[in-house]
């Protein structure tokens, strides 16, 4: 194999396997067959970062890390989550020596883990308490980076935003969609920008309300400086109290993870995750049987409005809500519509296809449960099919509702229940989901496992699948509750495989 060769498949090959999100596959060709299929390989190397749980001293925060078991990933591994740093601006007046010795231990912080996993299929968590704990970044390599999750759930018993807030911790990246945030009178919501290398990162923060693009005051960006943390209040960058706002973030410079924290004065709080990228149709899954108002938000960054029709899988089957057959959605303008208790007591998913002209859009759900002054809220982006594999950490015996839809397809699937963080057996068990259903699975989780576990969904025929799982919890008369969508984990990569052609030396 020639030099040339074989430095840009060394190339493609890192940057699969260290990213664990590209996927590399062959190009189309014609005529005779030229070369062999690409090889499905695991990542090698995975990073997640989590932002910092609340500013609440009654916050009380849980962190589960996970990785399943991948075929073909073996030898060592390690995955630790460390402290992210506060941004470095000195206000404090301190002379150069006091302000090294406080650098030096916060570095020193930062070189611990908080938590760190030995091997795959068994889950192992941490806890933090108060309003002092910082965001975390990580990184999973070896046979513990296929799949790698992080689950960091806040449970927050008064003020603003009390409830269940629960969020994935994400990969960083350099663009991100939040339809579903506010700035009203009654929400506090904060984008949170957590950045995981080693030089700075410059952010744009775009806001959109129903009448289009709103002025900002960070014209030239927010710069996150390295290995850090930046919360941004949604409110100190416009003065319009825009009751539904979508948030677009992007990176000029390096990349960060991104998440919105959207609290409310009355209707408790949670995290809400980005939309998966805008697509002409979407799939938003996972809606409570007892909710009692569903708000659909939607944004198209196209040129040309989009006209939705909505739909929700239940599980019978498919059905229009009466009233709200269809969306229109402005070009660069925010919509919103309120479908009120949508479910009817079922399970449900919602799905947007296009009426006519498929046209991308991001979209996401505020979900409410409870009434008067028991209210909580949850959220739930757009997101990706479950794929070849999904996974989600921190779940409980009582309070977990595995939620998963299959909008154009029957399909199988295969759950599977972790070990516990305190031990146990891991169990297996195949399900069969309708063709436009959504089917809310209750888990049987063996006596033996103790502690959280975690949850795989595989899919093994038809499809595809789309799921999402709820973490509820009761205080008092408030059935608190967060939801997360199970997009495809990205355990593995597609690497092309090379032969040598001495044919690219010649002129």
């Amino acid at each position: 194999m020639n030099r040339t060769t074989l430095s840009l498949l060394a190339v493609a090959t890192a940057l699969a396997a260290i990213t664990g999100y590209a996927t590399l596959s062959e190009p189309e060709t014609s005529g005779a067959d030229t070369g062999k299929a690409a090889a499905v390989l695991p990542v090698e190397r995975t990073s997640l970062l989590c932002p910092a749980p609340s500013t609440s001293d009654l916050a009380e925060t849980t962190y589960t890390s996970f990785t399943p078991a991948t075929e073909g990933a073996g030898g060592k591994g390690t995955a630790e989550l460390h402290e992210a740093a506060g941004q470095t601006d000195d206000k404090d007046g301190e002379d150069g020596e006091e302000s090294g010795k406080k650098d030096a231990g916060k570095k020193k912080d930062q070189d611990k883990p908080v938590l760190a996993a030995k091997e795959p299929g068994k889950p192992v968590g941490t806890e933090a308490n108060g309003g002092a704990a910082p965001a975390l970044f990580g990184t999973a390599e070896g046979r513990l980076a296929p799949g790698w999750t992080v689950q960091q759930t806040t449970e927050v018993t008064a003020g603003t935003g009390r409830g269940l807030q629960g969020v994935n911790c994400t990969a960083p990246d350099t663009e991100f969609w939040f339809p579903g945030a506010s700035t009203d009178a009654d929400r506090t919501d904060y984008v949170h920008l957590t950045n995981p290398d080693d030089s700075a990162a410059v952010v744009d923060i775009e806001l959109y309300d129903k009448n289009g693009e709103l002025e900002t005051t960070v014209p030239d960006g927010v710069t996150v400086q390295p290995h850090a943390t930046e919360p941004v209040l949604l409110s100190t960058l416009t003065s319009e109290k825009a009751t539904n706002l979508t948030v677009h973030v992007t990176v000029r410079s390096g990349r960060v993870g991104a998440a919105v924290q959207a609290l409310d004065d009355k209707v408790g709080g949670d995290w809400l995750a980005a939309s998966t990228d805008p697509a002409g149709s979407l799939v938003l899954p996972g809606v409570p049987k007892d909710a009692t108002a569903v708000r659909l938000v939607a944004f198209t960054p196209d040129g040309s409005d989009a006209d939705l029709k909505v739909q929700l899988a239940s599980p019978s089957g498919l059905i229009t809500p009466a009233g709200h057959e269809t969306l229109h959605v402005k070009s660069k303008m925010t919509a919103a519509v309120d479908l009120g208790d949508l479910t009817r007591g079922e399970a449900g998913s919602v799905v947007l296809t296009p009426t006519d002209r498929s046209v991308p859009v991001v979209a996401a759900l505020r979900v409410i449960r409870g009434k008067g002054a028991d209210q909580e809220t949850a959220f739930i982006p757009a997101t990706r099919p479950v794929g070849t594999r999904a996974t989600s950490a921190e779940n409980s015996g009582k309070g977990t509702t595995l939620s998963l839809t299959a909008p154009t397809a029957t399909a199988q699937v295969k759950v599977t229940a972790s070990a516990g963080t305190e031990g146990g057996e891991a169990t297996t068990k195949t399900y069969s989901i309708k063709k436009g259903t959504t089917q809310n699975i209750v888990l049987e989780v063996p006596k033996s496992v103790k502690g959280s576990y975690a949850l795989t969904v595989e899919t093994v025929s038809g499809g595809p699948v789309y799921g999402a799982r709820t973490l509820a919890a009761t205080e008092g008369e408030t059935s608190w509750f967060t939801v997360q969508t199970l997009p495809d984990d990205r355990g593995t990569v597609k690497v092309p495989e090379a032969e040598q052609d001495l044919s690219v030396l010649q002129k």
